[in-house]
């Protein structure tokens, strides 16, 4: 399972998370465990219902809503308010399940328990933040939790710019695997962007 994750809301979290899952070469399903801002399901133009709290004993891969086009990539929105409470229970039910998918989870932003959750179970993680300085700042933050939690970070992915500067690296302590170029909406469907998620998917390994 791998986490998605970073500093502040508006990083590119939700498209990486989809730009990579769409990257693989073979099936993938995207989560949103991210419930007070969930829009996973909005950009993947899926319905907001089955959520990851409909998962229980079912197949992900049947419960997953399949992405127009793109049938080996499904999305499971995050839980609505009444499903709210059991958080951490649904995220360790999604980490060991059996599935020949792989599973890519876009966490809530900040550094609270929510963004906890989803770190602490991953198999690793990968950063994702504008240029901007704070946004910097919070992702190391973020690198810095995960590492905590004894969770690899593989690296990071920069959106909306084309080129990074010196010492982001250095800040971020692990690679920068690719610069995702601004696009007009759709972003996704920008071939640039899809060779970037590919370049960064390659290097995550």
């Amino acid at each position: 399972m791998l986490a998605i994750a970073g500093g502040k809301g508006g990083s590119g979290k939700t498209t990486t998370t989809l730009g990579l899952a769409s990257a693989i070469d073979g099936p993938a399903v995207a989560v949103d465990a991210d419930r007070d801002m969930p829009n996973l399901h909005s950009l993947a133009d899926v319905d907001r219902e089955p959520t990851l709290a409909s998962l229980g004993d079912r197949d992900v891969d049947a419960l997953a809503q399949s992405v127009r086009g793109r049938d080996d990539v499904g999305v499971l929105p995050a839980p609505r308010a009444g499903e709210r409470r059991n958080l951490d229970a649904h995220l360790s039910r999604l980490a060991a399940v059996e599935t020949s998918a792989s599973i890519l989870v876009d966490c809530p932003a900040g550094a609270g328990p929510d963004a906890a959750a989803p770190l602490r179970l991953a198999d690793g993680v990968v950063l994702a933040t504008s240029l901007c300085a704070p946004a910097l700042r919070d992702t190391a933050k973020t690198a810095a939790m995960a590492r905590a939690l004894g969770t690899s970070v593989h690296g990071a992915v920069m959106t909306r710019c084309r080129v990074v500067p010196d010492g982001v690296e250095g800040l971020l302590g692990c690679p920068v695997l690719a610069a995702v170029p601004p696009a007009d909406p759709p972003v996704l469907s920008s071939d640039a962007v899809r060779r970037a998620y590919r370049r960064a998917l390659d290097r995550v390994g």
